[in-house]
């Protein structure tokens, strides 16, 4: 991936930070990282030992999860729009679709945003719904976690 600059113009559209005002998303700018990415790059690998909690966000473009040969998509704008290894069980892969932006917020300054009370928590529950949806899906189907 190739870091990126983020402009606060796009990133008051983008569906993740579309609740939160001018003073918020430059707290948001200066406590993340955004990536450039083209498609069929690994963003997350969720089968490492130790998973990372960090949050990806996706801010443009699409993205996958992968898992024991399944593919679960998301856009910007849909429930899967934000990634944590720390949601999943088992291993899988975060990888995107076509070129994506992406942003990487990591897990103690999300938790300050949320202690800031940033807008994040009706995302968040879509996208932990989403997840658990996916993550059963595959037990069910009598995958391995």
């Amino acid at each position: 991936m190739k870091a990126s600059t983020t402009y606060l113009y796009l990133l008051r559209k983008t569906p993740f930070f579309t609740g939160l005002n001018t003073e918020q998303l430059r707290w948001t700018i200066d406590h993340s990282r955004e990536w450039e990415a083209e498609a069929g790059t690994v963003v997350a690998d969720c089968s490492v030992a130790d998973k990372s909690d960090d949050f990806w966000i996706l801010l443009d473009g699409r993205w996958h999860v992968e898992r024991d040969s399944h593919t679960y998509p998301a856009g910007h704008a849909d429930a899967g729009k934000w990634f944590s290894a720390s949601e999943t069980s088992g291993s899988c892969r975060l990888v995107t679709t076509e070129h994506s932006y992406v942003m990487k917020i990591t897990r103690v300054d999300m938790n300050d945003m949320l202690s800031r009370g940033f807008a994040f928590e009706s995302h968040l529950a879509q996208g932990r719904a989403y997840y658990r949806t996916v993550f059963a899906v595959a037990e069910v189907a009598g995958e391995t976690p």
